[in-house]
């Protein structure tokens, strides 16, 4: 919603009101749904990667418990209580409304996707989270948590948890997406172009590969450089660099680099509780042990004592689940102008 402007927020609850009946409204941003398909309405921090990457972090309304100290739930830098944070790329937005007691009706989001490229299928998060866990999934994962009644109230109390939304990168191909596909996959083009000319830090596996998939590597710019879809194209190498990563040290050297910006995307939104889990979601997770190994080592040094899961879900269930806590009155996601408006 933050990406479509305000015309669109406006004017879309009334359509939506004539169309189908609706009464109440949940406007989610992507990234909001990828969180709660992720972790539901757990605290906690999610890392959605398939051409870009994105982190968000979250304290739900109402959690008391804290890591010792008087720091808040992001410590002494962390954001104050209802964060602010707009919601960027994802042309894809995730919805969820009330028409009746029990009628929930959700759309189907761009799957994680947050930088608005549209992605080769084996890098984008699809409806079946590709390889995610379903034997973690565990009722409280997807449903709205009921211990507190589901009450929202906007009165600060002193036991209440500084918070709201925290996001990190998801900034663009351009500009960020630090560990992304589009950035592994460039990485791993860059290799392979100074294997063929001779430089250092070149890579003949990679270059081989390259040839297989865009043929000669002299002529790759010119097909690269017109496209429109650049970051998908240079997406669409993450998966051989993870394949040559085994043998070839380059390759594993670009998968840890890559490691390690996703593990500072985590750390940089990830509540200091010690409830709190941080959720790998989206299709540039598929890769599999070559990248999930390094992530997983700099996920425990960053943040030892966290658990680390696969999302119990994809963003539509995310939708689904925010559709179900909204229609209970219990929906204790952050509100924030750019992420999560209810109308």
């Amino acid at each position: 919603m933050a990406t479509l402007g305000d015309d669109l927020r406006a004017r879309l609850p009334d359509a939506l009101a004539d169309a189908f009946g609706v009464r109440r409204l949940a406007l989610a941003a992507d990234a909001v749904t990828a969180y709660a398909g992720a972790l539901g309405q757990r605290p906690g921090a999610v890392v959605a990667a398939g051409t870009g990457l994105i982190a968000l972090g979250a304290v739900p309304e109402d959690r008391t418990a804290r890591r010792g100290g008087t720091d808040g739930a992001y410590g002494t830098e962390g954001a104050g209580a209802g964060g602010g944070v707009a919601a960027g790329g994802g042309a894809g937005i995730g919805w969820a409304a009330d028409r009746t007691t029990d009628g929930l009706t959700a759309d189907r989001t761009t799957g994680g996707q947050t930088t608005g490229d549209r992605t080769p299928d084996r890098l984008t998060p699809d409806r079946t989270t590709g390889g995610q866990t379903t034997g973690d999934r565990t009722p409280d994962r997807l449903t709205p948590d009921r211990t507190t009644g589901g009450r929202t109230t906007d009165r600060p109390t002193t036991d209440r948890l500084p918070g709201g939304w925290r996001r990190a990168d998801g900034w663009g191909h351009l500009l960020g997406d630090c560990g992304g596909g589009a950035w592994i996959g460039r990485a791993g083009l860059e290799a392979a172009m100074r294997a063929h000319d001779g430089r250092g830090g070149g890579s003949k596996p990679l270059l081989a590969r390259l040839e297989a998939v865009f043929g000669p590597a002299a002529e790759l710019p010119g097909k690269l450089y017109p496209r429109p879809d650049r970051p998908a194209v240079l997406a669409s190498f993450a998966p051989e660099v993870g394949r040559c990563a085994a043998e070839d040290p380059v390759a594993e050297g670009i998968l840890r680099d890559a490691a390690r910006h996703i593990a500072e995307a985590a750390e940089a939104v990830c509540p200091r509780l010690e409830s709190s889990v941080v959720a790998l979601t989206g299709g540039l997770f598929r890769m599999g042990a070559p990248l999930l190994t390094p992530v997983r080592e700099e996920l425990a040094a960053r943040l030892p004592g966290t658990r680390v899961t696969e999302a119990a879900g994809d963003p539509l269930d995310g939708a689904l689940c925010v559709a179900a806590a909204l229609a209970t009155d219990e929906l204790r996601l952050p509100r924030d102008p750019g992420l999560l408006t209810v109308v």
